[in-house]
């Protein structure tokens, strides 16, 4: 299905989907392949989940965006109807039929132990509630569905962002009061850690909402700053947060880490977010890169237990064994047309002319188009 750009739509930022996936399928091969022991270059690797960060900052910056236009044009806000039933739309589908058939391929995989793997697992993968848990590494991991933490944060950020939306634009629209609350909402992510690394909250809370809202936060910031016509050079954006990563790499501290994470996921969408990407955006607009971005979801999904499966069935490797290029190669060889499949099924095959037209979507001509901005 085809349609015409408009202003409300940012072909780049789906290209930035596709490369936060591949950094996190990258960093998910490293831990497998025993990678990340290397030193320097194997911390290099264990930093590639910033691509989680890049995905979160995208959905602050989508999600808070129609809020922050309604405001500064003094008109309504979104309908909250509307908003719940298209994340419930974007998100469900595909991660049901997802959780359902892990569940049952684990019924008769067995690399390992898997204490997730149990009807009362099901229920807390079901409800996005896996992470809410204390010892949650020896109670309810699920070995096939380990990245579903960030989409049980996810979840709890729709819960909360009406809200959120309504304490920081209601008022008269004033673009730095907003912008010194989001540093305020922000500055909760240091404080939780803390309090998590002092073993003041359960040792599951660092998975939890506050520990990422500074990279949440940094998206929403981005809608305000677009609102009032900023611009990003891009060369300079995204060599700072080149230098931000690899400074980052040589750290492990919580509360620097997640800090850093912010900054760089942050300056890496800014260009395209606020409409001056340049050769930045132009190389993110690719056609392949943006397909790749509007099956990330997808790819986002399946991934895990498709290199579980790939590691051990396929390429028979050991854990913590084997070629790291072969291995992301032969899970992308694998998950890429999975992910189309189930992107087709559960997204594209709907009659969504209406939905179209209700959210704004970054995609391009020739696309298939998505509802969401996540993942």
């Amino acid at each position: 299905m085809t349609a015409t750009t408009s202003p409300s739509r940012v072909p780049a930022l789906a290209g930035l989907r596709a490369v936060a996936a591949l950094l996190v399928v990258g960093t998910h091969a490293a831990f497998a392949t025993g990678k990340l022991t290397h030193g320097y270059v194997g911390s290099i690797y264990a930093h590639l989940d910033v691509g989680v960060a890049i995905f979160f900052v995208l959905t602050g910056f989508l999600l808070f965006r129609p809020w922050v236009r309604a405001a500064a044009r003094g008109s309504a806000p979104p309908d909250l109807g509307r908003y719940a039933r298209h994340r419930i739309r974007r998100i469900l589908p595909a991660y049901v039929m997802t959780v359902l058939a892990v569940f049952a391929l684990y019924t008769v995989f067995t690399p390992g132990p898997n204490p997730g793997q149990t009807w009362y697992g099901l229920l807390r993968y079901l409800t996005f509630t896996q992470i809410y848990t204390d010892d949650y590494l020896i109670t309810l991991l699920h070995t096939g569905l380990s990245q579903t933490w960030s989409l049980a944060v996810e979840v709890s950020f729709y819960a909360v962002l009406p809200a959120l939306a309504y304490l920081l634009l209601r008022g008269e629209w004033r673009p730095r009061r907003t912008l010194a609350a989001l540093t305020t909402l922000a500055a909760i992510t240091p404080l939780w850690l803390v309090a998590t690394t002092a073993e003041l909250l359960p040792n599951s809370a660092g998975m939890w909402l506050p520990a990422h809202l500074a990279w949440f936060a940094g998206g929403m910031a981005l809608a305000v700053l677009e609102a009032t016509g900023a611009r990003c050079h891009a060369t300079a954006a995204v060599s700072l947060a080149i230098i931000l990563f690899l400074a980052v790499s040589a750290t492990s501290a919580p509360v620097t880490k997640s800090l850093m994470y912010a900054a760089i996921a942050t300056l890496m969408v800014a260009p395209v977010a606020l409409g001056s990407g340049g050769w930045y955006a132009r190389l993110l607009s690719w056609r392949p890169t943006m397909w790749l971005g509007e099956i990330s979801y997808e790819i986002f999904l399946l991934h895990v237990p498709i290199m579980a499966v790939t590691t051990y069935l396929v390429l028979r490797w050991p854990l913590f064994t084997g070629s790291l290029p072969g291995l992301i190669a032969a899970t992308l060889a694998l998950t890429i047309p999975a992910a189309w499949m189930l992107h087709r099924y559960t997204v594209s095959r709907r009659p969504t002319a209406a939905a179209q037209e209700a959210v704004p979507t970054e995609r391009g001509p020739g696309v298939t188009p998505s509802l969401s901005p996540l993942l």
